[in-house]
């Protein structure tokens, strides 16, 4: 009796066996990705007792079929990868870090952003579906000067934020957008000097960990606290000052503005 109990304790504290897969959204090159929030997952690991297995992809175009098609458990995402990710594969929304995202937009040897220099200018993007990087940049360009780049200027997608930064401190671009997180955790010190930030839009929830909802909830409550405890020493190395915990409606704002926008 003794052997049976002690067998069933094991098998309730291993009952989760598959490996949990935690996908990132490649705001940055993969090598940077990792560096940055391996000890995250290793320490996520060690509090929940699951194996959990970090994952990234080449872009954030790659990243996004993968989690509309509910190819990662766990996700850190953009706010409006949530509402779809939400909407197609039942995403639930866990935690976010306490401050709230802005889009920014970039030029080198502070090029000002007006109509004249607007029109004909090339602007350099991570991904079509950054939020704030892009989608929030180019919408508040609409309502400030009443022109849509994507007709009136040329658009170049060139992977991640380090990208952009990168392209337009080369002059391979005129504008660029980004966020500020990324934009202050940016190594390249010499082009970082060339950059100057020259519009900041309007604040939103910021980028939100999900978990798939094919998890139980038992695993996502494991999770989820797991998380709220991750040292305050890591989540510094990520600009994360501390993470808080959120539901769904969160992000009932960026949902409304997908629908204006017409891509929900």
């Amino acid at each position: 009796m003794k052997f049976i109990l002690i067998s069933l304790i094991l098998i309730s504290i291993n009952s989760y066996a598959k490996d949990i897969i935690f996908g990132i959204v490649p705001q940055q090159s993969p090598k940077v990705i990792f560096k940055k929030w391996l000890p995250i997952v290793q320490e996520l690991s060690k509090k929940t007792g699951y194996k959990i297995i970090l994952k990234t992809e080449s872009s954030i175009p790659k990243f996004e079929k993968a989690l509309y098609a509910g190819k990662y458990d766990v996700a850190y995402m953009n706010p409006y990868h949530f509402v779809i990710a939400n909407k197609t594969q039942g995403y639930n929304a866990m935690v976010r870090s306490s401050k709230s995202i802005q889009g920014i937009i970039l030029s080198r040897n502070n090029k000002k952003l007006e109509k004249n220099n607007i029109l004909g200018a090339t602007f350099l993007f991570p991904a079509p579906k950054a939020f704030a990087a892009t989608l929030l940049t180019k919408y508040e360009i609409f309502q400030k000067f009443g022109i849509n780049i994507d007709k009136n200027s040329k658009v170049v997608y060139v992977n991640s934020h380090d990208s952009v930064y990168k392209g337009i401190g080369r002059g391979i671009g005129d504008f660029g957008g980004g966020i500020v997180r990324t934009f202050k955790s940016f190594s390249n010190e010499k082009t970082k000097q060339d950059l100057s930030l020259i519009y900041k839009t309007n604040k939103y929830p910021s980028h939100p960990i999900a978990i798939n909802s094919n998890l139980s909830k038992e695993v996502e409550e494991n999770i989820k606290q797991s998380l709220l405890s991750i040292s305050i020493e890591k989540l510094n190395k990520l600009n994360i000052p501390n993470l808080k915990s959120i539901t769904n409606d969160e992000y009932k704002d960026v949902k409304k503005l997908a629908i204006d926008l017409e891509i929900y």
